[in-house]
């Protein structure tokens, strides 16, 4: 596992500290560790325990979730937009924002489908809260994704409606990539890698979890990241794993560093 320093600790550092969870391949997390490894950024990472208090945080942030960047005396980022331009700010190249216009604004587009408020992520971790709050979960497990619900609003029209709204997000990155392919290019936008490939990357695990060899991880987080929902299953098209596998394999660590 990845050295963590306390929240408290990284407060006082100086450069680029980034607040993570360990353990757990969240897709906001896994994707700004994604955007540093291809900027060659270092950053220290700080500790945020999962559904904890995490008062260091809530002091230093006003909020308790991970990732935050922290960039020097400058305020934190929260989202993972401001994230992304903080990245690129300090390290402009390789670009991962396109500079055409149509280009950004398509990128953009689809990033905030996967990865704002109801958002695929958002949806499908409602899906989790879902599955792991039925009476067949023991207990602890039940209580741990009544907190989740909680956090995030969870209710009964929320989860009947979270699958379809990922499956709509999933159907059109499937026919974004295979227009992309038709045109000879591998990824999401335009010829060269994006900030977009990595976030389906890393949201992609919210399906299938990378192999343990690849993302070692507790077993009930892979059972509560393995998706059981036959809906999402039908929309899970080959060509949405296969761009996940080979961003990770041509520009991600492996394997995953929790």
């Amino acid at each position: 596992m990845s050295r963590y320093v306390e929240v408290a600790e990284a407060i006082a550092m100086p450069g680029l500290r980034v607040v993570l969870t360990p353990g757990i391949p969240g897709p906001f997390s896994e994707a700004a560790k994604g955007i540093l490894h291809v900027k060659k950024l270092p950053y220290v990472r700080a500790r945020q325990d999962v559904l904890g208090a995490n008062p260091e945080l809530l002091r230093w942030t006003a909020q308790t979730t991970a990732p935050v960047a922290c960039w020097n005396d400058e305020p934190p980022r929260c989202t993972w937009i401001e994230q992304l331009f903080l990245f690129e700010r300090l390290a402009p190249m390789p670009r991962l924002i396109p500079q055409d216009w149509d280009e950004r604004l398509l990128m953009f587009g689809l990033a905030n489908e996967l990865m704002s408020e109801n958002g695929f992520s958002w949806n499908r971790r409602h899906l989790m809260v879902r599955d792991f709050t039925r009476p067949e979960q023991d207990a602890a497990t039940r209580d741990i994704y009544d907190k989740l619900g909680r956090k995030y609003w969870y209710g009964p029209e929320v989860s009947a409606a979270a699958p379809g709204r990922c499956v709509e997000i999933m159907q059109r990155f499937t026919a974004q990539l295979e227009k992309q392919q038709a045109g000879g290019s591998r990824y999401f936008i335009g010829d060269a890698l994006t900030a977009l490939d990595i976030y389906w990357a890393t949201a992609a695990a919210m399906l299938e979890p990378l192999p343990p060899d690849l993302c070692e991880m507790a077993p009930l987080f892979r059972a509560v990241y393995t998706n059981r929902d036959p809906a999402l299953r039908a929309a899970t098209t080959p060509v949405l794993m296969a761009h996940r596998d080979f961003i990770y394999r041509e520009h991600l660590e492996l394997p995953l560093q929790l």
